[in-house]
């Protein structure tokens, strides 16, 4: 398996090295418990580094299996990937006859209705989706092609089964969820793109004017803040931002009522319940602590 540095998957032993998340929060570079054999065969390569994944595959890819992704990482803030990225995850898995599995747990149904899949126009193999189809109560999914699923149980010799399989009130939740989104495509989608964009554009007017490096990373309704003056694209770039006046920056919104995400590296997530009043005193806070240096 082929994962990238930074993201996360759950937990699944072969995921678990160079995790994102909580692992990344918490400073834990890989899970202890799990067997090194495992994590041998998962190679970590940089997110948005198109060149390493070329040499991968070149290397051994009649060994690669899958290639993992979340198409916009979220898991270290978010990241969204460089023009070119996915293209090539898509190029180079088909060449090799490996998987491509988008992790839409974080994007699906969010970034659009049709998931990062549908924005960036890239179709994977598999797709796994999270908590958003069961309207935020616990319940996954995952599909992809006839031919691959048809290896999962009773069909195939794939066993898969949960606790929450199927469960009923999550399922209903979910398709009253979603049924709610797609009476509201594309309009939807369009009014949390536009409250995305104001932020992010008020936030760093705010940091400007007050001569505070500051780097908003945004891909649809997902915003990330960055303390730092150089670019975000990678976990490498994500942990050079100054962690400690994020906390600071948190704990002072937190005061004002405002709930940013606790972790540097996690995302904030736009709602349509998010009016213009909460937009406004979102940057008209962030403006008066930027100008008291935080």
């Amino acid at each position: 398996m082929v994962k990238f540095a930074g993201c996360y998957h759950g937990h699944a032993d072969g995921f678990l090295v160079q995790a994102g998340s909580g692992a990344l929060t918490m400073g834990v570079p890989s899970s202890p418990g799990v067997p090194e054999e495992i994590g041998s065969l998962t190679e970590i390569l940089p997110y948005n580094d198109a060149a390493a994944v070329r040499r991968a595959f070149q290397k051994e890819g009649d060994k690669i299996a899958a290639v993992i992704v979340e198409p916009v990482a979220a898991n270290m803030g978010v990241v969204p990937p460089k023009q070119g990225f996915l293209e090539t995850l898509r190029e180079v898995t088909t060449k090799a006859s490996s998987l491509l599995i988008f992790d839409e747990v974080i994007t699906g149904f969010r970034l659009a209705y049709n998931g990062a899949q549908g924005f960036y126009g890239i179709e994977p193999d598999l797709t796994c989706l999270g908590k958003i189809i069961g309207g935020g109560l616990p319940v996954g999914a995952y599909g992809g092609s006839k031919e691959i699923m048809e290896m999962v149980a009773p069909e195939g010799p794939v066993y898969q089964a949960g606790t929450l399989s199927g469960n009923p009130l999550a399922v209903q939740a979910g398709i009253t969820t979603l049924q709610y989104l797609a009476a509201g495509n594309p309009g939807i989608y369009k009014e949390l793109e536009k409250k995305a964009v104001y932020l992010e554009t008020e936030l760093l007017q705010a940091a400007e004017d007050a001569g505070i490096p500051l780097q908003v990373n945004r891909a649809g309704s997902l915003l990330s803040l960055f303390f730092t003056g150089s670019g975000v694209t990678d976990l490498d770039d994500a942990v050079t931002a100054d962690e400690e006046y994020y906390k600071k920056f948190f704990g002072k919104m937190l005061a004002e009522g405002i709930y940013l995400p606790p972790s540097q590296f996690e995302a904030l997530f736009l709602s349509i319940a998010h009016t213009e009043e909460d937009l406004e005193h979102t940057i008209s806070t962030a403006r008066k602590i930027f100008n008291n240096k935080i």
